[in-house]
């Protein structure tokens, strides 16, 4: 019969009993690490794959190991091995994350807002020469819009609106940047306020089909009233060599029929990540017209964890990698975002500047609204005739837009 030592027992579980805690010490390490880079992140879900495949196999090299040491048998070596090899392919996945950090990105950003705050240190919001012919001092109409449209509208408040009334306007995200008579929420949560009397008048481009449903089925009538042009521009990394861009190849890429720069001319550039933006925004309703009936590939998304810990996934912004293409409003992307890291494509031949909006040559030039209820009252329809007006007018074009 076998004699159990005692000593020699306790020894080993006490060593397995360090191996069990270091592997559970490890795996809570890697686990928050791996929640850590896939949160905000386009590849989200393969990162976390890929991470917690590593744990697993540490977790699995690190037992492996100090049993090996245990039973004082060789093959621990080769299951560090393992383990480094596995902590080097972790690394790398954090390394890359790092570099797609630090790739700019265009988006909705709070210190956009902020710099055409009216009454900001160092405002851009600009002003006119000559008092306002029109000062309202209550009833104030509240205004709402367009993150791309906010610099036009904030400097309307503030030729308008006393000081006291917006000076406590301070960034933060777009759905919280709000001062009372003068919000920013985006063209999507602005549609809804116009409906719901949260807002008076909203600046924005034309609604989608989603948005006008919203407002018949709550018994709304709303009008537009042209107060600009816009142009409705796409744009590249700078480095990428492609210069102009025909409406049907733009159909193609967004519809997943050109897939590859090479289909466009452009070697060197591999797959094309087409970016998209939020569902009911501006932009992206202004992208399904031009698509004309065309079925839209799905866009990048991005893994997101909010509120209780659940992922949700959003439409991802655009990241400018070098086989990147986005859009937006020609205003926004030179003037509120100047990192001169990407470049405006010319449409079937014609670059979109003032010039071309205004002649109508650019092919994809169109209005810009101030939307209002069909019930709106003096104040807002005395407001409405201000903005369409010489001093209205002027605030578009002072601001880089083109006047209607």
């Amino acid at each position: 019969m076998m004699r159990i030592d005692g000593k020699t027992v306790l020894k080993n579980f006490g060593k397995a009993l360090i191996a069990i805690l270091c592997a559970a010490a490890m795996l809570f390490v890697w686990v928050i690490v791996s929640l850590m880079l896939c949160m905000d992140n386009v590849n989200g879900q393969t990162y976390a794959l890929i991470l917690l495949l590593g744990v697993i196999l540490i977790e699995l090299a690190v037992i492996g190991a100090l049993w090996g040491f245990i039973k004082k048998k060789a093959f621990f070596i080769p299951v560090c091995v393992c383990a480094g090899i596995c902590i080097i392919a972790c690394g790398a996945v954090y390394g890359y994350q790092r570099y797609v950090d630090s790739i700019p990105t265009v988006g909705e950003r709070e210190s956009l807002l902020a710099s055409y705050s009216p009454y900001a240190e160092n405002t851009k919001a600009v002003e006119l020469d000559d008092k306002s012919t029109l000062l309202m001092t209550d009833n104030l109409p509240v205004m709402d819009g367009a993150t791309a449209l906010y610099p036009v509208y904030a400097a309307f408040a503030k030729a308008v609106y006393p000081k006291e009334a917006i000076d406590n306007t301070a960034a933060g995200t777009p759905s919280k940047f709000d001062s009372g008579c003068l919000k920013c929420t985006s063209t999507t949560q602005a549609y809804k306020n116009i409906v719901t009397g949260d807002a008076d008048i909203i600046f924005a481009a034309m609604p989608s089909e989603e948005q006008k449903r919203f407002a018949e089925e709550s018994g709304v009538t709303l009008s537009y009233t042209p107060i600009g042009r816009e142009a409705f521009v796409f744009f590249v990394n700078r480095k990428n060599p492609i210069e102009n861009i025909t409406a049907e190849q733009i159909q193609d890429i967004y519809s997943g029929k050109i897939t590859k720069w090479d289909e466009l001319g452009i070697k060197g550039f591999g797959s094309i990540k087409a970016f998209q933006r939020d569902e009911g925004s501006g932009s992206q309703t202004t992208l399904e017209k031009l698509m004309a009936g065309k079925s839209l590939m799905t866009p990048p998304k991005e893994d997101v964890i909010e509120g209780m810990g659940g992922i949700i996934k959003q439409t991802a912004d655009y990241k400018n990698f070098k086989n990147a293409i986005g859009f937006s409003f020609r205003f926004y992307a030179t003037e509120m975002v100047k990192d001169n890291k990407i470049k405006l494509l010319g449409i079937d031949g014609v670059y979109p500047d003032r010039q071309t909006i205004q002649d109508g040559t650019y092919p994809l030039a169109s209005y810009f609204y101030a939307v209002t209820r069909s019930d709106a009252d003096k104040s807002v329809l005395d407001l409405l005739d201000w903005i369409t007006g010489e001093q209205g007018q002027k605030i578009v074009e002072l601001t880089g837009y083109t006047p209607k």
